[in-house]
């Protein structure tokens, strides 16, 4: 059986919520039954798609568990964002560091649409918003 690296990521991630007791789900059904989505599944996404746009350098995370498990060296595509879902109702939370130089309003438009495209089109649900919070700049 071939595993992509984003298979590997997604179990792994699934995996350690399991063992910490951490469940934060998204639920929607459908004509052939029931969907539960992790949210940190849909964080891994959310946050790929933001790091592929132009003028985005990083993800920051803002939490002081987050930034230490970066420190042991357990970085993802999930830190910096944060999912909230209500219903079938979907909000995702950004926090970046973008490249000196580059329009803040075009490249926050651009994130925006891009995550918002890639979220819907993964889990099927609405993304009510996109909120993008620019921490710092790199030069």
């Amino acid at each position: 059986m071939l595993v992509s690296k984003s298979n590997k990521l997604f179990m792994s991630c699934i995996l350690t919520n399991f063992i910490k007791g951490i469940t934060m789900f998204v639920k929607t059904s459908n004509a052939y039954g029931d969907i539960t989505i992790d949210n940190n599944a849909i964080a891994v996404v959310a946050g790929y798609n933001a790091l592929d746009c132009y003028g985005v350098v990083d993800l920051v995370s803002r939490s002081t568990k987050e930034s230490f498990n970066e420190l042991m060296g357990a970085r993802s595509f999930a830190r910096g964002v944060k999912i909230t879902s209500l219903d079938n109702h979907i909000t995702v939370d950004l926090n970046v560091i973008l490249k000196y130089g580059v329009s803040i309003t075009a490249v926050a438009d651009s994130v925006k649409s891009t995550v918002k495209y890639s979220v819907e089109k993964f889990t099927g649900m609405i993304v009510d918003a996109v909120n993008i919070k620019v921490i710092g700049v790199r030069v």
